[in-house]
């Protein structure tokens, strides 16, 4: 199984944020730059042409990133998703 990859630009004003959080997080990862080359850039719109996880953010006018892709192969676009504080609703009991 592949471990982390973050697909992220330095450009984009939430990187830093989710960087700090993932290194908080001790979480080791691949960085694929987008902007920095046009190797990244192209395998990063792979994996954003190919997953309906990306369609709202297609919609709503966002590049989708960043995005930490993980091991088990589900992403994370969200600062609140990676530390754990996003509000999602329960089941009861």
């Amino acid at each position: 199984m592949a471990g982390y990859t973050l697909y992220f630009s330095d450009l984009c004003p939430d990187t830093a944020a989710f960087v700090a959080e993932l290194k908080e997080q001790g979480i080791d990862y691949e960085e694929v730059n987008i902007t920095a080359s046009m190797d990244n850039l192209k395998r990063f719109l792979k994996l954003r042409d190919t997953r309906p996880e990306f369609e709202m953010r297609k919609l709503w006018g966002f590049i989708g990133i960043p995005v930490l892709v993980q091991p088990n192969d589900t992403l994370i676009f969200e600062l609140n998703d990676l530390n754990g504080t996003a509000c999602t609703l329960t089941a009861r009991p």
